[in-house]
């Protein structure tokens, strides 16, 4: 068994196997850890729940080579709808105005897993490891030495680069003792799939109600998947509701739309909470994705934030690799950090005051939300930038932000 490498992935989630596709066959030695048997039905990346993919996203996929195996499982956003539930508060966006196909997609987690981890470890130069939990790890002046378990087997191996893609509750992240970011919102996302009578035109609807943000995102099938923010004092009571019962509170928030709510899925609730590293980096170690930064989900930047911290990290280590540079130095690390910052910034601080802008009661709040999203919808230069922003175009991008592998 191959002891050394030079890049270990820990996480083979979404993110963490977006990071080892992009890099397999560059040359460089990857190792993934991942805790969760692939057969595993509680990896919590690949569940049911609707993925919103951004155009810049599609991007990044395309350069990665797995586009082609999602492209006719997924459901375009065309046109976005947002509204302000009883009030006058509205903004449209369409595709044509940025003369794309499709603002973005909408994938379920179940689908995008399959797709990013289906023969992970026959990519060039990747070895997956699975179910393998990290035990500790040490840092030295030249690698990283990474201890785990391997299915109930110590597994010993080391690296120039450890990269924590291993979720919100890192552990790598806390072992570093990286300070957080962090504060509740006192705030549950409801998710279910549910299926209208109306047919759909490739429309998402994003509608403030008073009892919180819902998201409608379409799907394959006919289907739509909501995402619902509920204050956690409601939670309860509305897992405690039968289907049908169910279909009717949301038909009243959400309205006719869409026609009636015929059906709906499972339903499953997330505790939703914003966590953002003060650093991203320390020496021979990188974090990205949800270890990083975990928001909320009122824009559905979550997996699109943690996918363009790939396709820049990945650059920046072909590009060492290449030129025979240390691709767990500072200096490189540092690269990537500072190419990061602004993007990963401006959407944290993007999705929190949207989520505190749309969930404050006062009324002059109410009616200045209410008169912004109607100035945006009639300033096209501004409704540019900020879809630019949310599509994952904004700035300087990596090569496979440009639809470019690294090859």
């Amino acid at each position: 068994m191959k002891k050394h490498f030079d890049v270990v992935i820990v996480g083979g989630g979404m993110v963490g196997a977006s990071l080892a596709r992009s890099l397999a066959g560059s040359g460089l030695s990857i190792a993934v850890l991942e805790a969760w048997s692939l057969e595993s039905q509680h990896q919590p990346s690949y569940d049911d729940r609707a993925i919103a993919l951004s155009y810049g996203t599609r991007r990044i996929l395309e350069g990665m080579g797995v586009w082609p195996a999602l492209q006719d499982e997924v459901e375009p956003i065309r046109h976005i709808h947002v509204s302000d539930r009883g009030r006058f508060g509205f903004t449209r966006l369409d595709h044509r105005d940025l003369e794309v196909d499709a603002l973005g997609y909408v994938a379920t987690g179940q689908l995008l897993g399959q797709v990013l981890s289906k023969g992970l470890g026959d990519q060039p130069g990747i070895c997956f490891f699975c179910p393998a939990r990290l035990s500790s790890f040490e840092v030295g002046d030249d690698r990283v030495g990474i201890d785990a378990d391997l299915d109930g087997e110590r597994l010993r191996i080391t690296a120039r680069l450890l990269v924590a893609a291993d979720g919100a509750r890192s552990r790598i992240r806390e072992q570093l003792g990286i300070e957080m970011r962090e504060w509740g919102y006192g705030q549950t996302a409801v998710i279910s799939n549910l299926t209208p009578d109306q047919r759909q035109d490739g429309t998402a609807y994003e509608r403030f109600t008073d009892s919180g943000p819902m998201a409608m995102l379409p799907l394959t099938e006919g289907r739509y998947g909501l995402v619902w923010t509920l204050a956690d004092e409601d939670v309860d009571q509305v897992k405690q509701l039968d289907d049908a019962a169910f279909l009717r509170c949301v038909q009243d928030r959400f309205g006719y739309r869409l026609g009636l709510l015929r059906k709906a899925g499972r339903r499953s609730c997330y505790p939703l909470k914003l966590l953002h590293a003060r650093e991203h980096i320390r020496p021979r170690v990188a974090v990205i994705g949800n270890a990083a930064h975990a928001l909320h989900p009122i824009t559905g930047q979550g997996f699109n934030l943690g996918i363009r911290d790939v396709a820049v990290l990945a650059d920046v280590i072909d590009e060492a690799h290449r030129r025979g540079g240390d691709i767990g130095s500072m200096e490189i690390l540092e690269r990537y950090a500072e190419w990061r910052k602004n993007d990963q910034l401006a959407v944290v601080l993007l999705t929190d005051g949207l989520v505190r802008l749309f969930t404050n009661p006062l009324l002059p709040l109410r009616m200045a939300r209410n008169l912004g999203l109607l100035v945006l919808d009639c300033v096209p230069p501004a409704k540019r930038l900020l879809t630019r922003q949310f599509m994952g175009l904004n700035g300087r991008l990596p090569r496979l932000s440009r639809g470019l592998s690294l090859d």
